[in-house]
């Protein structure tokens, strides 16, 4: 079982399987369970976004390179190929690649060096949303009953 500390370079697929789980009516602790991350890990994440999921739960569309075409992209690199050879063996415009490498490169050490896991945790960083979902953020529209009352200690208030 992995620990809640440091987050894994790639939790968006992980993450969407905690909410496939979750919408299949499992508990936050089993559907961590069933899809590899620790417990507290899964009910941080059902936490942080109120119970709702924080992306669609459809499979990617393809339009944003995936971390296995990152990889790739890095090792060509290493391998001094050029930008169109690089979108041409992995049919993506060359403007892609070009702005892929522009964007998410490591700039540790005053160069400019594109590592596959520094560009995919930048690349989710900018696809966050700013703000949090409405369930997380306001108090009113959580645990409440039927009529609006808030439910504590056994007993309607």
């Amino acid at each position: 079982m992995l620990s809640p500390g440091r987050p894994q370079i790639n939790q968006r697929p992980a993450k969407r399987a905690f909410w496939q789980c979750i919408a299949e009516g499992l508990q936050s602790e089993d559907a961590a369970r069933a899809c590899g991350v620790s417990q507290p890990l899964g009910t941080r994440w059902f936490r942080e976004a109120g119970g709702m999921p924080p992306m669609t739960l459809a499979p990617p569309s393809g339009r944003y390179l995936s971390f296995p075409e990152r990889e790739e992209v890095a090792l060509l690199r290493a391998q001094q190929c050029g930008v169109r050879e690089i979108a041409r063996r992995l049919g993506r415009s060359p403007s892609t690649i070009s702005r892929e490498l522009r964007r998410n490169a490591a700039t540790r050490g005053g160069t400019l060096q594109y590592r596959a896991t520094v560009a995919q945790w930048k690349a989710e960083r900018a696809a966050q949303r700013p703000k949090l979902a409405k369930l997380a953020q306001n108090n009113r529209l959580q645990c409440r009953g039927r009529s609006g009352r808030q439910w504590q200690t056994n007993r309607w208030t």
